[in-house]
């Protein structure tokens, strides 16, 4: 049971550093970015589903 646990944390990593790099690569004001990459890297899992509905792609999914 302890490797699920193990690989569970290596998708949330993945998961969040692939939403780290889309946050500084995205063309939104430094603050924007800040703000969306402190709310993913302190709270992981919330940050990242909140940031996969709300952020910076998703804006410009909706335009």
């Amino acid at each position: 049971m302890m490797h699920l646990n193990g690989v569970w944390g290596l998708v949330i990593l993945a998961l969040d550093l692939w939403a780290l790099v889309s946050i500084v690569t995205s063309g939104r004001s430094t603050g924007s970015k800040v703000l969306w990459a402190l709310l993913v890297i302190l709270l992981p899992v919330l940050g990242f589903l909140v940031w996969l509905v709300a952020g910076p792609r998703a804006a410009s999914r909706n335009a």
